[in-house]
């Protein structure tokens, strides 16, 4: 009469105090060279790259009147030879450029976290999607801000008269603010992905085959 495997390691017929059924391996765990199944997205890819695309036409457009309403902009004192600024104001001059950086930097690293989280499943190519959509959420705000709050000064000094202060023109007086909007994307998906990324086992062959007749049983 044969005798049961599970008995074979415990012949007192008693409960073995440790046991495994060969094939099945607790929650959580895989073995040694076994690939990892990923979970595949419910998305489309097309459908995942307009949303990206639409979210961060939506912030630049907020973001662009955000930044004509509160940009603070140097005052021109107007004399008789048209309008000059005095050293207060000078220090002003490059205030458009610091808030639109700031504006820019904060909403591409808080958007690009939440889409490149939302799309880690896609792969790689989730970061440029994230960075791509970035950029064109950063000329879309340089956009509305200008369509909105640039206003030329030579006829504003030509219609007013000595004493009057001017505002001067929103703008940017370097491109360097636009870049603001990659660095805080891309910023944003390198710490996400730094933060969830896990190292999985590859196995050799050697040790693959090792692995397989150690759990043959005899």
């Amino acid at each position: 009469m044969s005798q049961p495997v599970d008995n074979l390691h415990n012949p007192s017929g008693g409960p073995a105090p440790y046991s495994q059924s060969y094939g099945h391996h607790p929650l959580g765990h895989h073995p040694f060279g076994q690939p990892v199944v990923v979970q595949e997205p419910k998305m489309p890819w097309s459908k995942a790259i307009a949303v990206t695309i639409a979210a961060f036409l939506v912030a630049g457009a907020i973001a662009g009147w955000a930044w004509q309403q509160f940009a603070p902009l140097a005052k021109y004192t107007v004399d008789e030879n048209g309008g000059s600024l005095g050293e207060e104001q000078m220090t002003k001059v490059f205030g458009p450029d610091g808030l639109f950086t700031a504006i820019g930097f904060l909403t591409a690293l808080v958007l690009g976290g939440l889409l490149f989280w939302w799309l880690r499943n896609y792969g790689p190519w989730a970061v440029g999607i994230v960075v791509l959509g970035s950029g064109l959420g950063a000329g879309v705000a340089w956009g509305v801000g200008m369509l909105l709050g640039h206003d030329p000064l030579q006829p504003r000094l030509e219609a007013s008269k000595p004493g009057d202060l001017l505002d001067a023109p929103l703008e940017l007086h370097t491109w360097t603010p636009l870049a603001a909007w990659l660095v805080g994307a891309a910023l944003a998906a390198a710490i996400i992905a730094a933060t969830t990324w896990r190292a999985d086992p590859v196995a050799t062959g050697s040790v693959s085959a090792a692995s397989e007749s150690s759990t043959q049983v005899h």
